[in-house]
């Protein structure tokens, strides 16, 4: 495991590091539960990371996590050399968590805003960006994400995947440091997960910075940099995505993946 990613400092303050995020000694409780068991997780810049596991292992807390969208129990978070934690004022804790754009399984689209409102609210709102700029920059970005013909239509018009890559046109219209996707597919009928992966895979292939939980094995072995399975809220294995499928060394990750990649 890579050392030492960062160096003096005091509490708060934005350090040099080689990480985009850095979590150390994570733990989370719900109540009496321990759902995030000491959890040291690294993602570097430009890094694409695939968090794979079983279904309530503490993939979508962990992720939940690193923007405080559930406070850890314990632990530190840095993300870009900024720490975060539970006492920053509202404002700061702000201005660190929009440098990750967070994609959800359920979209969270506006119903009652247009495509183009939906991805130009934050930008106008929050970075105060120009709203002319913010509508061609919006547009730009649903080219990107192939719903050109989308901007004026509504949430309710949409297909799953079509509001997914909407999702992730907003997500992009804040031009975060970072991504970061809670099962972006999870909620999506099979024959529209291909639309949404093929988005992510070609911003990962862009070089951004990407946390995915993910129950797609062929994308996360195909596409992620570095995949990390989670079992019980700790962190069992993790390396290369060819390593891992090709040769996993702990019991429990077997155990899995003849669940998931050969199942009766």
């Amino acid at each position: 495991m890579e050392q030492a990613y960062r160096s003096g400092g005091a509490t708060g303050t934005a350090v040099s590091s080689p990480m985009m995020i850095d979590a150390r000694n994570l733990n989370k409780y719900f109540g009496e539960r321990h759902v995030l068991c000491d959890i040291d997780f690294q993602v570097k810049r430009g890094e694409c990371v695939a968090i794979i596991g079983p279904s309530g292992s503490g993939k979508s807390t962990l992720i939940r996590c690193l923007n405080y969208l559930e406070q850890p129990t314990s632990g530190t978070i840095w993300i870009d050399g900024e720490e975060l934690h539970g006492q920053l004022s509202a404002q700061k804790l702000s201005e660190v968590r929009r440098e990750l754009g967070m994609v959800f399984y359920n979209f969270n689209l506006f119903p009652h805003k247009s495509v183009l409102e939906n991805i130009t609210l934050a930008p106008i709102q929050v970075r105060h960006q120009p709203r002319a700029e913010a509508e061609a920059n919006a547009r730009a970005l649903l080219k990107k994400v192939g719903l050109a013909d989308k901007a004026d239509a509504y949430p309710n018009q949409l297909s799953g995947g079509q509001k997914q890559r909407v999702a992730i046109a907003r997500a992009l219209a804040m031009n975060p440091k970072a991504l970061l996707f809670d099962e972006p597919t999870s909620a999506l009928d099979p024959e529209l997960v291909g639309e949404v992966l093929r988005v992510m895979r070609e911003l990962a292939e862009e070089g951004r910075t990407m946390v995915v939980v993910t129950h797609e094995m062929g994308f996360a072995r195909s596409v992620a940099d570095r995949v990390v399975f989670i079992d019980n809220g700790r962190i069992v294995e993790q390396g290369d995505p060819d390593v891992v499928f090709m040769n996993p060394q702990s019991e429990r990750l077997r155990a899995f993946f003849e669940k998931v990649l050969h199942p009766v």
